[in-house]
């Protein structure tokens, strides 16, 4: 069964244009997730793309106890909420358990289930009863023809929809593989599909007490991904990766994003 596009106020899902799914990886402070938004609405204004705008108010699964998390569900997800009415653009953030789902929908244009929680069924039935989009990570665990099970679900849930994310699949220790393969075999199955470039890269643990990653090949990745014909593209950015406070290594400067983003959109032209 296909999914069919559908709209996210003014992005179109599924459609022949390239949409992205950008921000920084954690909600650091208000100000600072604030400065975030209006750089990057910028950005998409002067290439004229659209965008999805992301950022988690909970990192619940960081490798240290000790390594920051987030200011929580209900403030984070106002601050979300204001950010997207005020600048006119959907917004995204992780959910972790059905409880947070109903919260998070009241301010939430696309519920995000991380891939280590996408085979959680009331996770994904409670996101699919709200009504909102749902954006599923597939997990690394799981080979692209596994996610079919993860759209049954969600189509049995009520939910028609809905995105699949591939975001790299784990390859021995504190290491993930991209296989572009990956992509050509989700969409195949119907799925609108999208591609994780800064998670891909990422070296889970590698750092010891932190997650480390590879930042400089998330731009590489995405252009062989847009190649192969997927829908959109998540791309985490931060003014200064070295001090951000999750994901530094993986997250591509703010002063790249421009050239990065015009170099995705020239491929995907050239495919139409």
């Amino acid at each position: 069964m296909k999914t069919q596009p559908f709209q996210l106020k003014d992005v179109t899902i599924g459609g022949e244009d390239l949409f992205f799914i950008l921000g920084p990886c954690a909600i650091e402070s208000e100000e600072f997730t604030w400065h975030m938004a209006r750089e990057i609405k910028k950005i998409a204004d002067e290439l004229g793309i659209q965008f999805i705008f992301k950022a988690s108010f909970d990192k619940a699964n960081r490798t240290s106890v000790s390594s920051y998390r987030g200011p929580g569900v209900k403030e984070g997800c106002e601050l979300m909420g204001a950010i997207g009415k005020e600048l006119g653009v959907p917004v995204t953030t992780d959910i972790h358990t059905p409880e947070q789902a109903a919260i998070a929908a009241e301010h939430i244009d696309l519920l995000q289930i991380p891939a280590f929680l996408c085979r959680q069924t009331d996770l994904l039935q409670a996101c699919a009863e709200t009504g909102k989009a749902v954006n599923v990570k597939k997990g690394q665990f799981l080979a692209p023809w596994d996610v079919k099970n993860i759209a049954d679900k969600m189509r049995a849930f009520g939910c028609e929809k809905f995105l699949l994310t591939e975001r790299g699949t784990s390859f021995g220790y504190n290491n993930l593989v991209a296989d572009m393969r990956s992509l050509y075999w989700m969409a195949e199955q119907g799925n609108l599909t999208i591609f994780d470039a800064t998670h891909s890269v990422q070296r889970p643990g590698g750092d010891g007490g932190t997650t480390g990653g590879d930042g400089v090949l998330a731009p590489v990745l995405a252009r062989a991904a847009v190649a192969t014909g997927v829908n959109g593209v998540f791309m985490e950015t931060h003014e200064n990766p070295a001090e951000a406070m999750s994901d530094g290594p993986n997250q591509v400067p703010l002063a790249e994003l421009k050239d990065v983003l015009k170099s995705l959109v020239a491929i995907n032209n050239c495919l139409k």
